[in-house]
């Protein structure tokens, strides 16, 4: 399998060069995403941002199956490709189509997702490190101990 961690980053960068976002917080699963992102702007299109960050992380995953020969995941992830996606033009089917989005308007809701998304690595079935800082796909350890992995991101009093 690759070792897609550094896409999301890229994503995130990608948001911030362009203006289009800044990432407050988030924690990268081995399945799924959270992430809570800041617009400064009211003049904003989350559907079509999700849609193109999903875009151009499936090209990248998708380019590096290629070049590592990976043809059994490229045929399961060809095989969910609906007809309907095939006839746009579509090849494979890396994410769900949907999101879950959640705006957030207060402080209180807000830290209640910061929580909610750190503790995701060791919660439930994901036993993914001994406490929620130490996941080091996270921001956790920025909130917590002033301390950046991977990714720094904008924090959500800096706003």
């Amino acid at each position: 399998m690759i070792n897609g961690y550094d896409i999301v980053y890229k994503w995130f960068d990608l948001l911030r060069h362009k203006k289009l976002a800044e990432t407050v917080a988030y924690v990268i699963m081995p399945n799924h995403l959270h992430t809570i992102l800041y617009f400064k702007t009211k003049h904003f299109n989350l559907n079509k941002v999700i849609s193109n960050g999903k875009r151009w992380m499936a090209y990248e995953i998708i380019n590096r199956l290629v070049l590592q020969n990976k043809n059994s995941i490229l045929n399961i992830l060809s095989n969910g490709v609906s007809e309907p996606e095939k006839k746009k033009g579509q090849l494979h089917k890396v994410f769900e189509s949907s999101f879950d989005a959640k705006p957030i308007f207060s402080e209180k809701f807000l830290i209640q997702k910061l929580n909610y998304i750190h503790h995701n690595p060791v919660s439930g079935k994901w036993k993914l490190a001994n406490s929620f800082v130490d996941y080091e796909h996270s921001s956790a350890s920025f909130y917590e101990m002033s301390e950046v992995k991977f990714f720094k991101p904008f924090h959500y009093m800096d706003s």
